[in-house]
């Protein structure tokens, strides 16, 4: 997940606690030890480390907690509102003005993930019904034009560049009476090696010219406490409101990125977790912090089961599993659906708890990787098997089944034996509440 080894080790940190008989002053030391190695380990700058530590330290030890909860929670608690502060207080958006087109500048070094960012942010959009154009002003970098337009072209916006011409404002005047066609306009400006002089007046020119509505900094996570100079620069120079942080799904340490940015005053807005174009998410620092704790994140899972599968269609199920009925189509909708969510490891973080079970990485690997071959052997099926998959699954119809998907007969008994499990849920819970439902699973808690 997201900074994976800042997240093991702050869960690591608060199991001490959980774990610990009691709670005195030297636990809770310990505690702010274990912070500040695991944060200044994660490139948070060191002054807003110990700045952080100090106030959990003097909260536990000073406040008392409310009756209806521990001590312990109560510490936790703490750290979780600490570091949402920490980390950039209350969300924010871009909010999208009803003008034709809003336009939105992006800036950036080179190498921080900035033509890639427009497409992401164009697809986030687009989901949202905008009528997305993007335009290439990058014109130092010979492949930035042709990379924007082949990442358009691939989630279908319109996308206005001239090679040839080398002045950014000419390319700008060329396609101006166009850009009235659309709801938002995604502008990709020039990056460099540094924020040299001469960058710093062609985005002035540009922003003078193009009159943006939002100028969008995208700072790559790898980049550590470098961020804050770097955001502050920008702000200065072209009065940046907005920042992405970019490359969030690699190996960076990425707190410095995170820390510093917010602590300019330029908002955080959006995180680049992925390849894919549907891999931005709305930065919330609650529902981060949430996440790096262990606690899930269920606002983030609900709306990505939202993009998933429609409303409709979510009733419709929820109607089939409360009557107990449910056959191999309804699980192929499932997978699809989960399809559509992305990967189970990142589902499975937003999932309070889930975390904690430290599955290891390989064995969530091996079920993605038993998802696809199930969607093969589904496709193989007849429209009677996946219907009445009990009364008719012979061992020949296994072996053509197989056969068809390019997978072993144990696969698709594998997939089988799935569709039993889930069903014999389903029955479980025919004419019963949740409550009742969870108390007879005698799952923790209730």
């Amino acid at each position: 997940m997201v900074l994976e080894n800042l997240s093991t080790k702050l869960k690591d940190s608060l199991k001490k606690i959980t774990k610990a008989l009691f709670v005195d002053k030297r636990a809770i030391e310990d505690l702010v030890k274990d912070l500040q190695r695991s944060l200044l380990a994660a490139d948070v700058d060191v002054k807003l480390v110990f700045e952080l530590t100090n106030k959990i330290k003097e909260r536990a030890l000073d406040e008392k907690p409310p009756k209806t909860i521990s001590q312990k929670e109560y510490i936790i608690k703490i750290v979780y509102e600490e570091l949402v502060d920490l980390l950039g207080k209350e969300s924010s958006t871009i909010k999208i003005e009803r003008k034709k087109p809003f336009k939105i500048m992006m800036v950036g070094l080179f190498g921080s993930g900035k033509t890639t960012t427009i497409a992401k942010l164009a697809k986030y959009y687009q989901k949202r019904n905008y009528k997305i154009a993007t335009l290439g002003l990058d014109v130092h970098r010979p492949a930035a034009p042709e990379q924007l337009k082949q990442l358009s072209d691939k989630i279908k916006v319109q996308c206005f560049i001239n090679t040839e011409e080398k002045n950014p404002i000419k390319i700008y005047k060329q396609f101006e009476k166009e850009y009235k066609n659309y709801d938002i306009l995604i502008v990709d400006t020039a990056g460099r090696d540094a924020l040299s002089e001469d960058l710093i007046e062609e985005i002035k020119l540009l922003k003078k010219e193009i009159q943006p509505d939002e100028s969008v900094l995208v700072i790559s996570a790898d980049i550590g406490q470098t961020a804050k100079n770097q955001a502050l620069a920008f702000k200065e120079s072209c009065n940046v409101s907005s920042i992405i942080v970019s490359k969030m799904d690699g190996t960076a340490k990425a707190g410095g990125a995170l820390t510093s940015a917010s602590s300019t005053g330029a908002k955080v807005k959006f995180l680049a977790v992925g390849e894919k174009p549907e891999d931005l998410e709305v930065y919330i620092p609650e529902r981060f912090v949430s996440r790096l704790l262990g606690m899930g994140d269920l606002e983030t899972l609900l709306e990505k089961a939202k993009e998933a599968i429609s409303e409709e269609e979510a009733k419709d199920l929820g109607k089939k599993f409360l009557k107990g009925e449910f056959n191999l189509i309804d699980l192929y909708e499932q997978m699809e659906a989960m399809k559509k969510m992305g990967p189970i490891s990142k589902v499975m973080e937003m999932i309070p708890g889930m975390s904690q079970l430290k599955l290891p990485k390989d064995a969530l690997q091996v079920q993605e990787g038993k998802l696809k071959k199930w969607r093969y052997a589904l496709d193989s099926f007849t429209k009677e098997e996946l219907e009445e998959p009990d009364e008719i699954m012979s061992t020949e119809r296994i072996e053509r089944v197989a056969k068809g998907a390019g997978i072993t007969s144990g696969e698709v008994r594998d997939l089988l034996k799935q569709y039993k499990t889930v069903k014999k849920m389903m029955k479980m819970m025919k004419g019963k509440t949740p409550d009742k439902m969870m108390k007879k699973l005698k799952l923790p808690g209730m």
